[in-house]
Protein backbone atom coordinates (compact mmCIF):
# COMPACT_ATOMS: atom_id res chain seq x y z
CA UNK A 1 0.00 0.00 0.00
CA UNK A 2 1.14 3.46 -0.48
CA UNK A 3 1.95 5.32 2.07
CA UNK A 4 1.03 8.67 0.69
CA UNK A 5 -1.70 10.56 2.39
CA UNK A 6 -4.89 10.52 -0.48
CA UNK A 7 -4.92 14.56 -1.76
CA UNK A 8 -8.52 15.93 -1.81
CA UNK A 9 -9.61 17.56 -5.29
CA UNK A 10 -9.34 20.83 -5.29
CA UNK A 11 -7.15 21.86 -2.78
CA UNK A 12 -3.49 22.00 -2.47
CA UNK A 13 -1.57 21.47 0.00
CA UNK A 14 0.66 24.73 1.05
CA UNK A 15 4.18 25.41 0.94
CA UNK A 16 6.80 26.05 3.18
CA UNK A 17 6.83 29.47 1.92
CA UNK A 18 2.91 29.73 2.50
CA UNK A 19 2.96 27.75 5.88
CA UNK A 20 5.47 30.39 7.51
CA UNK A 21 3.33 33.26 6.16
CA UNK A 22 0.29 31.92 7.67
CA UNK A 23 1.84 30.85 10.81
CA UNK A 24 3.60 34.62 10.75
CA UNK A 25 -0.03 36.44 10.15
CA UNK A 26 -1.43 34.11 13.20
CA UNK A 27 1.95 35.08 15.77
CA UNK A 28 0.73 38.83 14.37
CA UNK A 29 -2.86 38.24 15.34
CA UNK A 30 -1.84 36.84 18.57
CA UNK A 31 0.76 39.74 19.24
CA UNK A 32 -2.02 42.06 19.03
CA UNK A 33 -4.72 40.81 20.38
CA UNK A 34 -2.25 40.66 23.86
CA UNK A 35 -1.56 44.19 23.30
CA UNK A 36 -4.92 44.81 22.80
CA UNK A 37 -6.20 42.87 25.95
CA UNK A 38 -3.34 44.35 28.16
CA UNK A 39 -4.82 46.58 30.51
CA UNK A 40 -3.19 50.19 31.79
CA UNK A 41 -1.92 49.63 35.30
CA UNK A 42 -2.51 51.92 37.96
CA UNK A 43 -1.22 52.79 41.69
CA UNK A 44 -3.33 50.94 44.44
CA UNK A 45 -5.64 53.14 46.07
CA UNK A 46 -4.37 52.96 49.62
CA UNK A 47 -7.82 53.77 51.45
CA UNK A 48 -10.73 51.83 52.95
CA UNK A 49 -13.17 50.29 51.67
CA UNK A 50 -17.11 51.25 52.69
CA UNK A 51 -17.16 47.67 54.28
CA UNK A 52 -13.72 46.47 54.89
CA UNK A 53 -12.69 45.54 58.10
CA UNK A 54 -12.48 47.55 60.75
CA UNK A 55 -10.77 47.16 64.58
CA UNK A 56 -11.70 46.89 67.07
CA UNK A 57 -14.41 45.27 65.50
CA UNK A 58 -18.53 45.88 65.97
CA UNK A 59 -19.87 46.25 68.48
CA UNK A 60 -16.86 48.76 69.45
CA UNK A 61 -16.59 52.43 67.69
CA UNK A 62 -14.08 51.56 64.51
CA UNK A 63 -10.76 53.01 65.09
CA UNK A 64 -8.79 51.63 62.50
CA UNK A 65 -9.99 50.38 59.07
CA UNK A 66 -7.93 48.68 56.33
CA UNK A 67 -6.57 50.73 53.72
CA UNK A 68 -4.79 47.93 51.63
CA UNK A 69 -2.33 45.26 51.54
CA UNK A 70 1.19 45.93 49.35
CA UNK A 71 2.42 42.42 47.89
CA UNK A 72 4.83 43.37 45.02
CA UNK A 73 3.81 43.83 41.26
CA UNK A 74 0.52 42.56 41.79
CA UNK A 75 -0.59 45.77 43.47
CA UNK A 76 -0.47 47.68 39.89
CA UNK A 77 -2.24 45.09 37.91
CA UNK A 78 -5.78 46.25 37.25
CA UNK A 79 -8.58 44.19 36.87
CA UNK A 80 -9.10 42.18 34.16
CA UNK A 81 -5.66 41.42 33.28
CA UNK A 82 -5.77 37.69 34.88
CA UNK A 83 -8.84 37.47 31.92
CA UNK A 84 -6.00 38.46 29.04
CA UNK A 85 -3.80 36.45 30.05
CA UNK A 86 -5.63 33.50 30.06
CA UNK A 87 -6.72 34.73 26.80
CA UNK A 88 -3.10 35.19 25.29
CA UNK A 89 -2.26 32.06 26.50
CA UNK A 90 -5.20 30.07 25.01
CA UNK A 91 -4.29 32.30 21.54
CA UNK A 92 -0.61 31.37 22.18
CA UNK A 93 -1.37 27.29 22.70
CA UNK A 94 -3.52 27.06 19.07
CA UNK A 95 -0.89 29.18 17.46
CA UNK A 96 1.71 26.35 18.55
CA UNK A 97 3.77 28.36 20.18
CA UNK A 98 4.82 27.74 24.03
CA UNK A 99 3.85 31.15 26.19
CA UNK A 100 4.87 31.02 29.50
CA UNK A 101 2.54 32.22 32.84
CA UNK A 102 3.71 35.40 33.60
CA UNK A 103 5.81 36.21 37.05
CA UNK A 104 5.67 38.45 38.94
CA UNK A 105 8.28 40.23 41.64
CA UNK A 106 7.10 39.72 45.26
CA UNK A 107 7.94 40.60 48.52
CA UNK A 108 9.41 38.34 50.38
CA UNK A 109 10.36 39.39 53.82
CA UNK A 110 9.52 42.81 54.20
CA UNK A 111 11.58 43.96 57.78
CA UNK A 112 10.80 48.28 57.22
CA UNK A 113 10.43 51.00 55.50
CA UNK A 114 9.37 54.56 54.66
CA UNK A 115 7.38 57.05 52.54
CA UNK A 116 8.10 60.10 50.80
CA UNK A 117 6.91 63.17 50.04
CA UNK A 118 5.69 62.26 46.63
CA UNK A 119 3.60 58.93 48.46
CA UNK A 120 6.49 56.38 46.88
CA UNK A 121 6.65 53.35 49.44
CA UNK A 122 9.95 51.90 50.14
CA UNK A 123 10.08 48.38 51.75
CA UNK A 124 13.59 47.05 52.59
CA UNK A 125 13.31 43.50 51.84
CA UNK A 126 15.75 40.98 53.88
CA UNK A 127 14.64 37.86 51.48
CA UNK A 128 15.49 40.02 48.10
CA UNK A 129 18.36 41.77 49.90
CA UNK A 130 16.84 45.42 48.42
CA UNK A 131 14.80 47.76 48.54
CA UNK A 132 11.52 47.44 47.04
CA UNK A 133 10.40 50.67 45.58
CA UNK A 134 6.62 50.87 45.13
CA UNK A 135 7.12 53.87 42.42
CA UNK A 136 3.33 55.42 42.63
CA UNK A 137 4.17 57.87 39.72
CA UNK A 138 4.93 55.06 36.89
CA UNK A 139 3.07 52.53 38.30
CA UNK A 140 5.90 50.32 39.02
CA UNK A 141 8.06 48.03 41.17
CA UNK A 142 11.97 48.93 41.35
CA UNK A 143 14.11 46.75 43.16
CA UNK A 144 17.89 48.38 44.26
CA UNK A 145 20.25 45.64 45.42
CA UNK A 146 23.86 47.63 45.35
CA UNK A 147 25.25 49.11 48.52
CA UNK A 148 27.99 50.19 46.69
CA UNK A 149 29.51 49.72 42.89
CA UNK A 150 30.00 45.87 42.38
CA UNK A 151 28.61 45.27 46.04
CA UNK A 152 25.03 43.99 46.65
CA UNK A 153 23.50 44.30 49.95
CA UNK A 154 23.82 41.39 51.88
CA UNK A 155 21.68 42.11 55.05
CA UNK A 156 19.60 45.15 54.59
CA UNK A 157 17.47 46.50 57.55
CA UNK A 158 16.08 49.84 57.96
CA UNK A 159 16.18 52.68 55.73
CA UNK A 160 15.80 56.84 56.11
CA UNK A 161 16.11 59.79 54.19
CA UNK A 162 19.48 61.56 54.25
CA UNK A 163 18.01 64.64 53.46
CA UNK A 164 19.62 65.63 50.34
CA UNK A 165 16.83 63.81 48.19
CA UNK A 166 18.24 60.32 48.58
CA UNK A 167 18.44 57.41 51.12
CA UNK A 168 20.54 56.12 54.06
CA UNK A 169 20.22 52.16 54.36
CA UNK A 170 21.75 49.85 57.24
CA UNK A 171 23.50 46.62 56.59
CA UNK A 172 23.96 44.16 58.98
CA UNK A 173 26.00 42.00 57.49
CA UNK A 174 28.50 44.64 56.11
CA UNK A 175 28.71 47.15 58.69
CA UNK A 176 27.87 50.02 57.33
CA UNK A 177 25.37 52.58 56.42
CA UNK A 178 25.45 53.40 52.82
CA UNK A 179 24.09 56.42 50.73
CA UNK A 180 21.84 55.80 47.89
CA UNK A 181 20.41 58.88 45.60
CA UNK A 182 16.92 59.77 44.84
CA UNK A 183 17.06 56.84 42.33
CA UNK A 184 18.77 53.99 44.56
CA UNK A 185 22.51 54.22 42.85
CA UNK A 186 25.13 54.25 45.30
CA UNK A 187 27.40 57.34 46.27
CA UNK A 188 28.50 56.79 49.19
CA UNK A 189 28.99 54.74 52.64
CA UNK A 190 30.35 55.22 56.15
CA UNK A 191 30.93 53.75 59.72
CA UNK A 192 33.09 50.84 58.43
CA UNK A 193 35.16 49.66 61.74
CA UNK A 194 32.79 51.57 64.16
CA UNK A 195 29.85 49.79 63.21
CA UNK A 196 29.82 46.26 64.41
CA UNK A 197 25.72 45.12 63.57
CA UNK A 198 24.14 48.26 62.43
CA UNK A 199 20.23 47.61 62.09
CA UNK A 200 17.62 51.03 62.70
CA UNK A 201 18.42 54.27 61.16
CA UNK A 202 17.25 57.41 62.04
CA UNK A 203 17.91 61.22 61.11
CA UNK A 204 17.25 64.63 62.77
CA UNK A 205 16.26 66.39 59.69
CA UNK A 206 17.00 70.11 61.61
CA UNK A 207 20.47 69.28 62.95
CA UNK A 208 21.47 66.48 60.05
CA UNK A 209 22.66 64.02 63.37
CA UNK A 210 22.23 60.36 62.17
CA UNK A 211 21.14 57.60 64.65
CA UNK A 212 22.47 53.99 63.88
CA UNK A 213 21.45 51.15 66.55
CA UNK A 214 24.38 49.07 66.75
CA UNK A 215 22.70 46.09 67.97
CA UNK A 216 25.71 43.76 68.80
CA UNK A 217 27.59 46.84 70.98
CA UNK A 218 24.06 47.51 72.57
CA UNK A 219 24.40 50.93 72.04
CA UNK A 220 23.33 53.96 69.40
CA UNK A 221 25.93 55.52 67.39
CA UNK A 222 25.79 59.14 66.30
CA UNK A 223 26.93 60.51 62.95
CA UNK A 224 26.93 63.88 61.32
CA UNK A 225 25.51 64.87 58.26
CA UNK A 226 29.08 63.95 56.50
CA UNK A 227 29.18 60.25 58.12
CA UNK A 228 31.76 61.60 60.88
CA UNK A 229 31.14 59.75 64.25
CA UNK A 230 30.44 62.49 66.80
CA UNK A 231 29.05 60.55 70.03
CA UNK A 232 27.63 56.85 71.33
CA UNK A 233 24.51 56.52 73.39
CA UNK A 234 24.17 54.25 75.97
CA UNK A 235 26.09 50.80 76.59
CA UNK A 236 24.85 47.19 77.78
CA UNK A 237 22.70 47.44 80.80
CA UNK A 238 18.98 48.00 81.98
CA UNK A 239 19.09 50.74 83.66
CA UNK A 240 17.84 53.60 81.64
CA UNK A 241 19.63 54.97 79.17
CA UNK A 242 21.31 51.74 78.74
CA UNK A 243 20.59 48.75 76.07
CA UNK A 244 20.23 44.96 75.43
CA UNK A 245 20.23 44.64 71.39
CA UNK A 246 18.82 48.03 70.53
CA UNK A 247 17.01 47.53 66.81
CA UNK A 248 14.70 49.74 65.51
CA UNK A 249 14.59 53.56 65.58
CA UNK A 250 12.88 56.52 64.98
CA UNK A 251 13.56 60.79 64.69
CA UNK A 252 10.31 62.64 65.20
CA UNK A 253 9.59 65.95 67.10
CA UNK A 254 12.87 66.30 69.01
CA UNK A 255 12.96 63.32 70.22
CA UNK A 256 14.64 59.58 69.15
CA UNK A 257 12.68 56.59 70.11
CA UNK A 258 14.70 53.34 70.56
CA UNK A 259 13.25 49.92 70.87
CA UNK A 260 15.11 48.39 73.26
CA UNK A 261 14.35 44.91 71.99
CA UNK A 262 16.02 42.64 74.82
CA UNK A 263 15.36 44.95 77.87
CA UNK A 264 11.66 44.48 76.28
CA UNK A 265 11.17 47.98 76.36
CA UNK A 266 10.57 51.48 74.32
CA UNK A 267 12.81 54.63 75.16
CA UNK A 268 12.55 57.59 74.39
CA UNK A 269 15.04 60.73 74.20
CA UNK A 270 15.82 64.66 73.40
CA UNK A 271 18.52 65.47 71.28
CA UNK A 272 20.77 65.73 74.41
CA UNK A 273 20.23 62.27 74.90
CA UNK A 274 18.92 62.66 77.91
CA UNK A 275 16.01 60.35 78.64
CA UNK A 276 12.18 61.40 77.98
CA UNK A 277 10.02 58.27 78.22
CA UNK A 278 10.61 54.40 79.03
CA UNK A 279 7.52 51.94 78.31
CA UNK A 280 7.02 48.51 78.08
CA UNK A 281 7.76 45.36 80.40
CA UNK A 282 8.44 41.97 79.94
CA UNK A 283 4.89 39.68 80.20
CA UNK A 284 2.47 36.96 78.72
CA UNK A 285 -0.27 39.53 78.19
CA UNK A 286 -1.51 41.31 75.56
CA UNK A 287 0.74 44.74 75.93
CA UNK A 288 3.21 43.15 76.91
CA UNK A 289 6.73 43.50 75.42
CA UNK A 290 8.41 40.58 74.31
CA UNK A 291 10.36 41.45 71.06
CA UNK A 292 9.22 44.76 70.86
CA UNK A 293 10.78 45.87 66.88
CA UNK A 294 9.66 48.53 64.98
CA UNK A 295 8.96 52.02 66.54
CA UNK A 296 6.53 54.80 64.65
CA UNK A 297 4.21 58.14 65.69
CA UNK A 298 1.38 58.61 63.81
CA UNK A 299 -1.41 61.20 64.64
CA UNK A 300 -2.13 63.26 67.99
CA UNK A 301 1.96 61.08 68.89
CA UNK A 302 0.53 57.90 69.25
CA UNK A 303 3.19 55.43 69.74
CA UNK A 304 2.60 52.26 67.31
CA UNK A 305 5.40 49.70 68.66
CA UNK A 306 5.37 46.14 66.22
CA UNK A 307 5.67 43.43 69.28
CA UNK A 308 7.04 40.34 67.09
CA UNK A 309 7.30 37.46 69.27
CA UNK A 310 3.24 37.42 69.92
CA UNK A 311 2.18 39.08 66.44
CA UNK A 312 1.00 42.57 67.68
CA UNK A 313 0.77 46.25 66.35
CA UNK A 314 0.20 47.50 70.05
CA UNK A 315 -1.31 51.25 69.92
CA UNK A 316 0.38 53.77 72.89
CA UNK A 317 -0.29 57.24 73.87
CA UNK A 318 2.47 59.83 73.84
CA UNK A 319 2.88 58.58 77.94
CA UNK A 320 2.94 55.15 77.14
CA UNK A 321 -0.40 53.77 78.21
CA UNK A 322 -1.78 51.17 75.88
CA UNK A 323 -4.59 52.13 74.19
CA UNK A 324 -5.34 49.28 71.88
CA UNK A 325 -3.61 45.86 70.20
CA UNK A 326 -4.10 44.98 66.78
CA UNK A 327 -3.07 41.51 65.15
CA UNK A 328 -2.77 38.28 66.89
CA UNK A 329 -0.75 35.09 65.26
CA UNK A 330 -2.12 34.23 61.26
CA UNK A 331 -2.44 34.94 57.27
CA UNK A 332 -5.44 36.38 57.51
CA UNK A 333 -5.63 40.18 57.15
CA UNK A 334 -4.94 42.06 60.75
CA UNK A 335 -3.15 39.43 61.64
CA UNK A 336 0.49 39.06 61.54
CA UNK A 337 3.32 36.35 61.64
CA UNK A 338 6.92 38.19 62.81
CA UNK A 339 6.30 41.34 62.36
CA UNK A 340 9.35 43.51 62.07
CA UNK A 341 8.75 47.43 60.86
CA UNK A 342 6.20 49.58 61.23
CA UNK A 343 6.56 53.32 59.85
CA UNK A 344 3.42 55.57 59.23
CA UNK A 345 3.05 59.00 56.68
CA UNK A 346 1.30 61.89 56.30
CA UNK A 347 -2.17 61.15 55.76
CA UNK A 348 -2.56 59.40 58.86
CA UNK A 349 -1.72 55.73 57.46
CA UNK A 350 0.08 53.11 59.08
CA UNK A 351 2.05 50.59 56.97
CA UNK A 352 3.46 47.29 59.09
CA UNK A 353 6.04 44.90 57.76
CA UNK A 354 4.30 41.34 58.53
CA UNK A 355 7.41 39.59 57.24
CA UNK A 356 7.06 36.36 57.37
CA UNK A 357 3.36 36.64 55.55
CA UNK A 358 5.37 38.55 52.48
CA UNK A 359 3.41 41.82 52.83
CA UNK A 360 2.92 45.14 53.87
CA UNK A 361 -0.40 45.81 55.28
CA UNK A 362 -1.48 49.32 55.48
CA UNK A 363 -3.71 50.49 58.18
CA UNK A 364 -6.03 54.09 58.17
CA UNK A 365 -6.45 56.23 61.41
CA UNK A 366 -9.91 56.63 61.37
CA UNK A 367 -10.21 58.95 65.27
CA UNK A 368 -8.22 60.83 67.63
CA UNK A 369 -6.53 59.34 70.57
CA UNK A 370 -8.64 61.15 73.33
CA UNK A 371 -11.79 58.91 71.61
CA UNK A 372 -9.98 55.46 71.59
Amino acid sequence: MSSVSPRIPGRRRPGPAAAGRALATLVALIAAAGCALQPRTAAPVLEPEAAGPVWPGPPDEPRYALAGVLVGERNFRPPGEDEADTVRSVLGWIAGLLVGERTYLELQRPVSGMTDARGWIYVVDAGHKAVVVFDMTEHRLRLWNLAAEGRPFESPIAIAPDGRGGFLVTDAELGEVFRLDSDGRPIGRFGKDILGRPTGIARDGETGAIYVADTSAHDIKIFDDEGVIVDVLGGRGTEPGLFNAPTHLLFRGGALYVADTLNFRVQVFDRGGDGRLTFGSLGLFVGNMTRPKGVAVGGDDRIYVVESYYDHLLVFDRDGRLLLPIGGTGAEVGRFYLPSGVWTDSSGRVYVADMFNGRVVVFKELTGVERI
